[in-house]
């Protein structure tokens, strides 16, 4: 059966004008352990080189809102983005082999198993502690929103033309999962769309052979494409237009006569190219990127991690430097603290009305949760002093300033040339570790050892939202283990600084 819709899909792309080379190969691979569900990946049939153009996708042979037959729906409605692609998918759909993108929707899944598809229990018991506990479980509600306010109000008013049982907030949230997971911001008439042969290349962090890129021919200019499987670094990959031409020219994996006809016929058209940006040996797989995304931005959009994923990063929220805070000191001294760092314009990160910090893969915490925590301990007198400062400072409009060193030279005279170090002091650093415990006792009573017990034993293709939560849990745990050695590190530096200085003293006195 796969095999035959694979089949039935090559020859809908001839018939769509989709051309890909004779050096790629596309591999059914089973899913999740499934004898009747299948996956595909892309090969090298032969070796693949820097510049090789490796497939042609024309743009209407996209599923995208202007090119499905609910268009004029969906814009008698005045839907667009991923709601309005969810509506033409599902549309789509529901003509079966009346649709034009019938052979190409029969090689996808369903659905592509990204966590806002989980049950509400399966989100609470693996993803807690994790980054996206909270997100997904916002995901949800917001996604149930927009089906129960935009979508089901189009089975009344096209009720004739739409069979509600391709619309149900199933299909919703199945079509929404190939959206967040597949499609491709393709250019400003299009915007977002399912793009056949680009979205079967796998995803590898910062290691693509393959970029996704357009070509006007009237025009001849380039531009990247964005989106699910698009590079979004805002790099160029074609830097000239020589592969591009010699495309367009002719290009040996290709038939020459239909390349002919088909930049006479579409002058005034975009295509779509697929250009090699490294070289690839034959047999290997040939692999696309979906950005740089940590794993949780990967599980959240796409439904899998990576191991030592360099991207990963771990939020910790302001509520949680708070909590910290209050169990120290008075809420009026945390309040008071807070609003001095405010007034000297930080903030954290912000996400879905939430607030948080960063840190990095190697374990170091954003510059502004120092600052707050430094300002949070500074001795009363010197709070006083620091405030005075700055409130005079603000009389003179020192928020026109802008930049970060220019607000750590107001708030902290004695730092000069932005000394993080200088931040880092004993009780900074103590403060960076009560934070790390704070976070780890989100993920629960099982210990990363166990987590990484527990995903060793684990396997990817038959428990695949066992393993890849595991997979965050335990990446996020081992940066967090990084925190505390940043953090330990400058308590023993700083312990080693004031040792030697008290010994200065002490010869200067002697």
């Amino acid at each position: 059966m796969a095999t035959r819709k694979l089949r039935a899909f090559k020859r809908w792309m001839k018939q769509r004008g989709i051309e890909c080379s004779d050096a790629l190969d596309l591999v059914l691979t089973p899913r999740y352990g499934s004898s009747s569900s299948f996956s595909v990946s892309v090969r090298a049939v032969s070796d693949l080189h820097e510049g090789d153009v490796v497939a042609r996708i024309p743009k209407d042979s996209c599923l995208t809102i202007k090119t499905s037959r609910a268009c004029h729906v969906i814009e008698e409605a005045r839907l667009d983005g991923a709601l309005g692609l969810a509506v033409a998918i599902m549309y789509e759909r529901s003509l079966g082999p009346e649709s034009s993108w019938f052979d190409y929707l029969q090689l996808l899944p369903i659905s592509e198993p990204i966590p806002f598809l989980w049950s509400n229990q399966e989100i609470d018991t693996l993803l807690a502690g994790t980054e996206l506990h909270k997100a997904v479980k916002e995901d949800k509600g917001i996604i149930y929103e927009d089906w129960k306010e935009c979508v089901q109000p189009l089975l009344v008013s096209a009720s004739s033309e739409l069979k509600s049982e391709y619309f149900g907030i199933e299909q919703y949230f199945a079509a929404k999962s190939l959206i967040s997971s597949r499609s491709f911001e393709i250019d400003d008439y299009h915007g977002f769309g399912m793009v056949p042969l680009a979205d079967l290349f796998n995803h590898k962090t910062g290691a693509e052979d393959v970029h996704f890129t357009s070509l006007s021919s009237h025009d001849e200019s380039n531009h990247d494409v964005d989106g699910g499987h698009g590079n979004d670094d805002g790099e160029e990959m074609v830097e000239d237009k020589s592969a591009a031409e010699g495309f367009l020219e002719g290009n040996g994996s290709f038939c020459q006569s239909d390349l002919e006809c088909s930049s006479s016929s579409e002058e005034d058209t975009t295509i779509l190219l697929m250009i090699m940006v490294k070289d690839v040996k034959a047999g290997y797989e040939v692999f696309n990127t979906y950005g740089s995304s940590g794993n949780a931005g990967l599980l959240h959009r796409c439904g899998f991690t990576e191991a030592h994923n360099p991207y990963d990063i771990v939020n910790l929220d302001l509520e949680l430097v708070l909590k910290w805070s209050y169990s120290l000191f008075s809420c009026r001294h945390s309040r008071r603290r807070l609003s001095l760092w405010r007034k000297l314009e930080y903030s954290g990160c912000v996400s879905q009305n939430s607030e948080y910090f960063e840190i990095s893969f190697a374990g170091e915490p954003q510059l502004e949760l120092s600052v707050l925590l430094y300002i949070m301990l500074l001795p009363e007198e010197s709070y006083q002093e620091l405030d005075l400062v700055v409130s005079s400072e603000g009389d003179h409009d020192i928020s026109q300033s802008g930049s970060s060193s220019r607000k750590i030279d107001v708030a902290f005279p004695k730092i000069s040339e932005m000394n993080k170090n200088l931040l880092l002091t004993r009780s900074v650093c103590g403060a960076l570790l009560s934070l790390a415990d704070i976070r780890e006792s989100l993920y629960g009573s099982n210990t990363l050892e166990d987590d990484i017990e527990a995903l060793n034993k684990c396997c990817h293709i038959k428990e695949p939202k066992l393993y890849y939560s595991l997979m965050l849990r335990v990446c996020e745990r081992r940066i967090l283990e990084k925190f505390r050695s940043f953090a330990s590190c400058n308590v023993h530096r700083t312990a080693a600084k004031q040792a030697m200085q008290r010994r200065k003293v002490k010869r200067s006195i002697i």
